[in-house]
């Protein structure tokens, strides 16, 4: 089949183009067959008026139209191309964007992960910054408990030592002084020259001097007694209170006997 062939359609003569190339958009009644397409005219193109008494030259006229098919044709193919390389800059400016946004995005999240990186690093140094300082406080806080028992600790084995030696003292002097009330009780009895009603009297009266020592002697052993319960009850209370502060070293001495 030739490049140009004459078809009928409705009495009209129409010339029918063949092209191999892929055209897609054309305004016009377009049939596709394979890779080729058929363009064919609108059925109501009417045929040119032949002058009267004039040659008419059916090749030009065919030419002619030929040549302006031909040159629109160019102009769709050209407007054709035009839009795809449009389209594919469009696509290439997408493409480019998207990489470019993958870029920033991917930016964001490295500095975001570089300071959250960085935001557990001051957490982590500034815990160990207070553990250090708690664990310094509680160190200097034992060392002045150490130093306030051991001074405690001297203190009362001063005061035990100078207690022992005032009661070392006081021993001796309470001796001597038991000694002199005694001399002065121990009076001589003189009862030889006595009667019987007499010695009578005068043992009654021991009687009464006695039972009056008795009474004084249970009155001091008690109140020496209840002077030891509160001593022991005061040292009782003064190891627990250092029991609980964890003063397990330098206790102070057990009860009273």
């Amino acid at each position: 089949m030739s490049d140009t062939e004459d078809v009928m359609d409705e009495g009209v003569q129409v010339p029918l183009f063949i092209c191999t190339e892929r055209i897609i958009i054309l305004p016009d009644k377009t049939f596709f067959k394979g890779s080729i397409f058929y363009l064919k005219y609108l059925s109501n193109i009417q045929a040119p008026k032949i002058p009267e008494g004039e040659k008419v030259d059916f090749d030009d006229i065919q030419k002619k139209r030929q040549e302006k098919d031909l040159t629109e044709l160019q102009s769709l193919i050209e407007a054709h191309f035009l839009q795809r390389q449009k389209d594919e800059e469009e696509l290439i400016a997408l493409v480019n964007r998207i990489e470019k946004r993958r870029a920033e995005r991917a930016d964001q999240q490295r500095v975001r992960a570089e300071r959250e990186k960085e935001r557990q690093a001051r957490l982590a140094e500034e815990r160990e910054r207070k553990e250090q300082e708690e664990q310094r406080k509680k160190q200097d806080e034992d060392a002045k408990k150490k130093k306030a028992l051991t001074n405690m600790t001297h203190q009362y084995g001063g005061i035990q030592q100078r207690g022992e030696g005032r009661k070392g003292a006081k021993k001796q002097t309470e001796r001597e002084k038991k000694k002199k009330i005694l001399a002065d009780r121990r009076k001589p009895l003189s009862i030889d020259h006595l009667s019987d009603d007499k010695l009578k009297d005068k043992a009654n009266e021991l009687w009464q001097w006695l039972m009056q020592l008795e009474a004084e002697k249970y009155d001091l052993n008690e109140k020496l007694k209840r002077q030891k319960y509160d001593i022991n009850q005061l040292l009782a209370r003064v190891q627990d209170h250092q029991s609980a502060k964890g003063r397990g070293k330098g206790k102070m001495g057990g009860r009273l006997r």
